[in-house]
């Protein structure tokens, strides 16, 4: 039909209309997803990602699998599909969407989970990126799509072999016509006293065409299950301040009460360099600084009230800047040559 593809057109700038599934594929130059689950029993945090991506040789694709003991295996591979659904794979390599995880990054970095009881991004006008989702050609949109949940199974890191029964799932989708902006910053939380609270943030300076403006979007799931997106501009605005390891946010909702401020700490040293795809250019390179357990404290007000307050020591917080992560990674080289050591994170399939 016409209209089936007049959307489906209007979808490959990267928008979405009002009450669109964010999650399915676009068939932008890069469909980002990204899983993290948090395990408080046992004070361990793994994340995996998977950026698809389309070069001018065909899709490949950036994988990464990470766990907060400090271990790294990134890998760029030929190939890749950003599902129409939602999930992304590419061969063996990573297989994920909403039930199931596996990733095969060779001896020693494997992953196979199962997600069960998963809660999805409630039914809105928009998406995690607001209003913004509605613009064409932008170079970043960002969707937290699965904002709890619960794993099974294992996932191999090096020489440890870590059971993840009941630990915390948390799933987000990034794309944009060539990747990421020049500077960003993000963070994502579980692992609080309420099981049900789950915090994520997301923001940098969002481009289309000479046109720029620096946004920043927060969620919070609350413990009653409700949820708060504040970061348009005008009705919910979000003023950031990033740098030095720390995170300051505040955002509030005018004319409906409500206010969210966020602190966060993590220093640089106990952080992962994560690779970042440039898709037109067939590469990918250092290019966000992220720690998995950081420090984050939130509190959540409505007028003069305060409905909930909660602190995670299990926190994902990123600084993102190719200078930035440039900077960490030659000083991380270094020391590994000074010691004879090889460079954390090193491997490639």
């Amino acid at each position: 039909m016409i209209l089936d593809r007049v959307v489906a057109a209007y979808r490959a700038t990267g928008a979405d209309l009002p009450w669109g599934d964010p999650v399915r594929a676009h068939g932008v130059a890069m469909e980002g997803y990204f899983w993290r689950f948090t395990d408080p029993e046992r004070s361990r945090v793994v994340i995996a990602l998977i950026g698809v991506n389309r070069g001018p040789r065909g899709p490949w694709s950036t994988v990464a699998l990470a766990g907060s003991d400090g271990f790294l295996r990134t890998a760029a591979v030929r190939g890749g599909l950003a599902d129409p659904v939602a999930g992304a794979s590419v061969g063996s390599v990573f297989a994920a969407d909403d039930r199931t995880v596996r990733v095969d990054l060779g001896p020693g970095a494997r992953m196979d989970l199962r997600l069960e009881a998963v809660v999805p991004w409630p039914g809105r006008v928009f998406g995690g990126s607001s209003g913004f989702q509605l613009v064409p050609g932008l170079n970043q949109y960002w969707h937290p799509w699965l904002l709890g949940g619960r794993a099974t199974g294992e996932v191999v890191l090096g020489e440890s072999v870590w059971r993840l029964d009941g630990a915390q799932v948390y799933a987000e989708k990034n794309w944009g016509r060539e990747g990421f902006p020049d500077r960003w910053w993000w963070g994502q939380a579980h692992g609080f006293a309420e099981h049900d609270a789950c915090v994520a943030f997301a923001g940098g300076q969002v481009r289309a065409g000479p046109v720029a403006t620096t946004v920043t979007a927060l969620v919070v799931r609350l413990p009653d299950g409700r949820v708060l997106r504040l970061g348009n501009p005008v009705s919910s605005p979000v003023v950031a301040r990033v740098g030095g390891g720390g995170w300051l946010l505040s955002g509030r909702a005018r004319g409906r009460g409500w206010r969210v401020d966020l602190e966060a700490q993590a220093p640089y040293a106990t952080a992962h360099v994560l690779p970042v795809p440039l898709p037109s250019e067939d590469r990918q390179v250092p290019g966000a600084v992220e720690h998995l357990t950081g420090t984050m404290r939130v509190r959540v007000s409505r007028g003069d009230r305060t409905v909930w307050s909660g602190e995670s020591r299990l926190a994902g917080l990123e600084e993102g800047g190719f200078e930035l992560a440039a900077r960490e990674m030659a000083g991380r080289n270094a020391d590994a040559a000074a010691t004879g050591a090889g460079p954390r994170g090193s491997g490639v399939v």
